[in-house]
């Protein structure tokens, strides 16, 4: 037999040293690395906050050269299975068919101030270099549009409901210029600005509107919350122009009439609620002639506040 201490099976176990906790400055780029990464998937998959550098969608959106215009979140996802409809307001890359002379690279020449640049577009705090361009959805393929010397956009002979449009005082006149019909082909968008007499969209790219239609491709995704600043917090509306559209007096009208249809059904209700007790339970069986007080109460309840003979319906 040994003699070696530990032969027994029982050896003394070792406490572990306690791990240390790494001191914050340590942790610091570890945690901006992980969220660069995680705002750099979100805004390419999910969502992405774009810059508004024009007032060409003012009231709705505003934006104009050298100012701190909207910040709006937009929705990469919604058009994976749907695509865009009127009254919708969507940011798409600028066609090859629309004047490109209106985009010019805000990056700077240095590249460590380029990088930055860069950085700050994928948190909305800077324009993205790329040629994008948020406008309205006002028609869709089949649908064949056109605006008139009545100074009204009509989409398939209809005029449309624009409450969102602007018109911009210092460009004159509230008048936007005649164009169409046009015939929106299938896979291509119709889109015009809110500042509807100060905005570069489908109408003004020449041939006649044609050479202004967007293709479904070219959308990034539908802009959803202006996000900055905290004073513009607020969601973007998608006012279908082309839905039916009715004097205020007649907006009332059908809550009106389901109040109207609703009331026989909810009296004959009560009702019959009323009578149910009666007609599930019965007249008592009884070997001896009830008295006058002891008729069920069910019964009295029904005929109570009406003499017998009364003419009236339940």
């Amino acid at each position: 037999m040994s003699d070696q201490p530990g032969d027994d099976g029982e050896q003394e176990t070792e406490p572990k040293p306690k791990k240390k906790k790494r001191p914050f400055w340590q942790e610091l780029p570890i945690l901006i690395g992980v969220a660069l990464v995680l705002t750099f998937v979100i805004q390419t998959f999910l969502a992405r906050v774009f810059v508004i550098p024009s007032e060409s969608m003012e009231q709705t959106l505003h934006g104009c050269a050298g100012c701190y215009g909207d910040r709006v979140l937009v929705d990469k996802l919604v058009y994976t299975f749907n695509d865009p409809a009127p009254g919708e307001v969507v940011v798409f890359e600028r066609p090859s068919t629309w004047n490109r002379s209106e985009f010019t690279s805000q990056r700077s020449d240095n590249a460590v101030v380029s990088w930055l640049q860069g950085i700050g577009a994928l948190f909305g705090m800077a324009a993205p270099d790329e040629d994008d361009v948020v406008k309205r959805v006002v028609a869709v393929g089949g649908q064949t549009i056109e605006c008139g010397p009545d100074n009204r956009v009509k989409v398939d002979g209809k005029p449309v409901d624009e409450p969102y449009v602007y018109w911009d005082p210092m460009m004159g006149e509230a008048k936007q210029d005649q164009f169409g019909p046009i015939t929106v082909p299938e896979g291509k968008l119709f889109v015009m600005g809110d500042n509807r007499n100060n905005s570069g969209d489908s109408r003004s790219q020449g041939g006649g509107g044609v050479n202004g239609l967007v293709p479904v491709e070219n959308v990034i995704g539908k802009v959803r919350a202006i996000v900055l600043p905290p004073s513009r917090w607020q969601g973007v509306g998608d006012h279908d122009p082309q839905s039916l559209s009715a004097p205020a007096w007649q907006v009332g009208i059908p809550a009106g009439l389901g109040i109207a249809a609703a009331w026989p059904t909810l009296w004959l209700g009560r009702r019959a609620r009323r009578l149910l007790p009666f007609i599930h339970s019965g007249p008592q069986p009884s070997t001896t002639e009830p008295s006058p007080s002891s008729k069920p109460p069910t019964a009295d309840r029904l005929v109570r506040g009406r003499p017998p003979g009364e003419g009236g319906g339940w």
